[in-house]
């Protein structure tokens, strides 16, 4: 499925994504659920995410905080209090660090309880979406908060973009495992 050019479009391809990264996760064997990440072999997984998140936990509170920087962003702007969409003092150079702040934030958030907070914020998301017309998810320079991006590419970026790292994380993970087990 290409990349979301309406309404209708951004919320199938976004339930699309969340329920192919859901299959997923529901096939996952007790090996790939409690073996921690380890991508350092591979050479082509360097960026700080691959070092950064060691368990299915650590990418569905990725996934759920990225989500509440979306709807705090859209709420916060449409109730006319200008904000940028990373909070200070972050911006896109930075927001690695960011992201290990969430990282360690969220050591002590259970499984069961980040898997809850995922399915609710994406919810929220979802209906968030429902209130914007076509034009106002699509078009550029309807809101002059999101700058030169149309709001629907952010919501598409916070949900199908953002649910296919999680699931490519997660597949690249299942694969290492295989390959543990193979040596045995």
């Amino acid at each position: 499925m290409a990349r979301p050019k309406t309404k209708v479009e951004l919320l199938l391809k976004a339930d699309h994504d969340y329920a192919k990264l859901w299959d997923f996760i529901s096939s996952m064997n007790y090996i790939e659920l409690s073996t921690k990440f380890d991508f350092s072999k591979d050479p082509n997984r360097k960026l700080g995410h691959w070092k950064r998140d060691k368990n299915l936990r650590d990418i569905l509170v990725q996934l759920y905080e990225w989500h509440q920087l979306l709807i705090k962003w859209i709420n916060s702007n449409m109730a006319g209090i200008e904000k940028p969409f990373l909070p200070e003092p972050y911006n896109w150079e930075t927001y690695e660090c960011m992201n290990n702040g969430i990282w360690n934030i969220h050591q002590r958030t259970s499984f069961e309880d980040s898997k809850n907070m995922f399915i609710k914020s994406h919810i929220e998301v979802m209906n968030i979406i429902r209130k914007f017309t076509n034009e106002e998810l699509f078009s550029r320079n309807i809101f002059s908060w999101t700058e030169t991006a149309a709001l629907g590419n952010c919501f598409y970026w916070a949900t199908s973009s953002h649910y296919n790292w999680a699931f490519k994380k997660l597949k690249a993970h299942r694969k290492n495992c295989q390959k543990k087990e193979n040596t045995r």
